[in-house]
């Protein structure tokens, strides 16, 4: 696959757009500026559940934009002290998703951060699509499109895997570490979500609650494997092919033929120790030079000198 990338590449990276974390983020930042607005009440109606959000009997009605517009979704604010918190923990999110994107920009060129951010969007489209004609008959895709944004995490901690940051604003970790526990999180989610949202749909008062839990579960899923394939399409797997391997086994067992096989060969009578076995080979320290002498010759022989 990497291969494949790389002709794609070769064929459409002129028109990879540069830096495109920041429209990204820019997005990201209007859904926050909609949520804040609806949460504190400047907002009569819940825009984006109403006009925006991937609700896929609505496209199949002929509304297309929510194919595109289901990328700006709210950011939760609440009301009193916590909304100082909530926009704190924002402004660091945003952060982090810079320092994120911008990594694997560095790291995989522009047209292959710009194809990871668009096979994420076609596969939400497509999980979406699935949710609605399977029998549970979900219209509204409810986890909008942040899953994609913090599975750039993982690629970041295989990148660089030894970074630190710093837990709690206090505590220095490992960025591995910290991809480790947000994966079993992730799990944990994933499970839970599915048994409670499968619970929830036996009670018809609850049955929209369940399907919005499944496809949240659905939405990490697809975060994940959407990192799966760009973390594998970028391995090396000539080291480890049959053919390759075959290859250094072939090499070793030449190599450890001929170290057997060394043969000694005297510089006086030329004699060698593959046909008379019994004679002794030695070096001589007083010659310049490699010079090996069989035992009948290394003290009748005359040393060799180099003259400049």
């Amino acid at each position: 696959m990497n291969q494949w990338l790389n002709k794609l590449e070769r064929k459409f990276g002129k028109y990879a757009v540069p830096d495109l974390i920041r429209y990204v983020v820019g997005i990201y930042c209007i859904g926050a500026i909609l949520g804040m607005a609806t949460d504190i009440g400047l907002l009569q109606v819940d825009i984006y559940y109403t006009w925006l959000c991937l609700d896929m009997k609505a496209v199949f009605h002929g509304q297309i934009w929510r194919l595109f517009t289901f990328l700006i979704e709210p950011y939760g604010f609440s009301s009193g002290f916590g909304f100082l918190i909530n926009v704190i923990f924002f402004v660091i999110k945003v952060n982090l998703f810079f320092l994120f994107g911008r990594s694997l920009e560095q790291a995989w060129g522009s047209f292959r951060f710009n194809l990871y951010m668009f096979s994420g969007y076609l596969l939400n489209i497509l999980a979406a699509l699935l949710l609605y004609l399977c029998p549970l008959h979900a219209n509204i895709y409810n986890s909008g499109f942040e899953y994609i944004y913090w599975a750039m995490f993982f690629a970041f901690a295989v990148i660089n895997p030894d970074m630190e940051l710093l837990l709690s604003f206090v505590i220095p970790i490992k960025v591995k570490w910290l991809a480790i526990l947000d994966g079993i999180y992730l799990a944990y989610q994933v499970l839970s979500n599915l048994v409670n949202g499968f619970r929830l749909l036996q009670v018809p008062m609850y049955r929209q609650y369940g399907l919005m839990l499944i496809s949240v579960a659905v939405a990490i899923v697809v975060a994940m494997a959407n990192f799966l394939i760009f973390f594998l399409s970028t391995r090396n797997y000539q080291r480890i092919s049959p053919k390759n391997i075959r290859r250094k086994r072939e090499f070793r067992k030449k190599t450890m033929e001929a170290r057997r096989n060394v043969r000694h060969q005297c510089a006086i009578c030329g004699r060698n120790s593959q046909d008379f076995p019994e004679l002794e080979f030695r070096y001589c320290s007083k010659c310049e030079g490699n010079y090996e002498y069989c035992s009948d010759h290394l003290f009748t022989h005359q040393h060799v000198k180099k003259f400049m």
